[in-house]
């Protein structure tokens, strides 16, 4: 793919989240969707319809066997995220699958074998890495703008309707507020310091058997801190802040979509604000680095590499296991 003009995408599942994809995906001059594939015909031509694409198929299989798709987007519930990426992984095609990466462990690394067994592209799309803000953000932190990173503090959630078979509160679809909310504070924690060496967590499991707000307590090896908190039916201010020996990172409208930041030294020196510029709503730039990896012939990004989408779904794992929650499919 490295001197083809254009990547060419399919679209696995269309539905809220694919079409805030799309709309940044046909904002880049080297993206192109050709296909898309729902188990409804009407759900497909609908989607074709509103993205001008030529290829609408009722079934997830005949889009793994188009010649002319380069790359698949993976946004299905999370329960399916697995057989669907591993349908992709094992037909050649490279995926984007959308965040979180799986449901449990066992999943991720169904994942992650097919990807390295067939040699294919594969990466979570975890959007909020690849915002101009992060990796300017990392940088500092690379560089040691607040000094030694010492806590991470982040929040995310909402209340929502209370519709018990929809897939925020539904166990087979596995709902909860830790997958859809969570991961994005806890994202952000692995991002800064990485695997913690000990959780402790808190949740209050409502009437249909899923998370509905929790609190997360990560421990590291020298003493850092992560507070991770989320929910599904309660307000939380969105924000999170990243604190060093030598001044603090705010996020007021983080972890999710980090637009923009600011650094606070103290000691009576002015803040410093960030907010560069970015393209759509920023789900461009996921796409953006799939492309470079595709045209380098790589196989993971290095700013989301698979170990590391492994890993948090361990930790998912151990939190969950904490509660006593499972999932009908764990």
């Amino acid at each position: 793919m490295a001197d083809r003009d254009k990547i060419r995408w399919g679209i696995l599942a269309p539905g809220r989240i694919t079409r805030k994809f799309a709309r940044d995906l046909v904002l880049l001059d080297d993206a192109e969707i050709v296909a898309v594939a729902s188990r409804s015909q009407e759900r497909a031509d609908q989607f074709g319809d509103e993205f001008h694409v030529p290829r609408r198929y009722r079934s997830y299989e005949q889009l793994v066997h188009d010649p002319d798709v380069d790359a698949i987007y993976v946004a299905a519930p999370h329960n399916l995220h697995a057989e669907h990426s591993v349908l992709c992984l094992e037909h050649g095609k490279p995926v984007l699958c959308e965040k979180p990466f799986t449901a449990n462990a066992g999943q991720a690394r169904e994942i992650v074998r097919a990807a390295r067994e067939h040699k294919v592209f594969c990466m979570e799309a975890m959007w909020m890495r690849f915002l101009p803000a992060v990796v300017k953000l990392r940088e500092l932190l690379a560089a040691g703008a607040i000094g030694s990173i010492r806590m991470v503090e982040g929040m995310h959630g909402f209340r929502g309707p209370y519709l018990p078979e929809e897939r925020l509160l539904n166990p087979r679809l596995a709902g909860g507020a830790l997958l859809d909310m969570g991961i994005y504070p806890i994202s952000l924690a692995f991002m800064v310091l990485g695997r913690p060496s000990h959780i402790s967590s808190m949740a209050h499991i409502g009437k249909t058997g899923v998370d509905e707000q929790s609190s997360v307590l990560f421990g590291y090896e020298h003493g850092e801190i992560a507070i991770c908190t989320s929910a599904i039916q309660t307000v939380l201010p969105t924000r999170a802040c990243i604190t060093g020996t030598e001044g603090i990172i705010r996020i007021d409208d983080g972890p999710a979509v980090i637009y923009k930041f600011a650094v606070e030294k103290g000691n009576g020196q002015p803040h410093q604000a960030y907010e560069p510029p970015h393209l759509g709503l920023g789900y461009t730039y996921e796409a953006m680095e799939v492309h470079r990896c595709l045209r380098e012939g790589r196989l993971e990004s290095d700013a989301m590499p698979l170990d590391e989408s492994v890993a948090i779904m361990e930790t998912l794992d151990q939190i969950r296991a904490q509660w006593g929650m499972r999932y009908p499919f764990d």
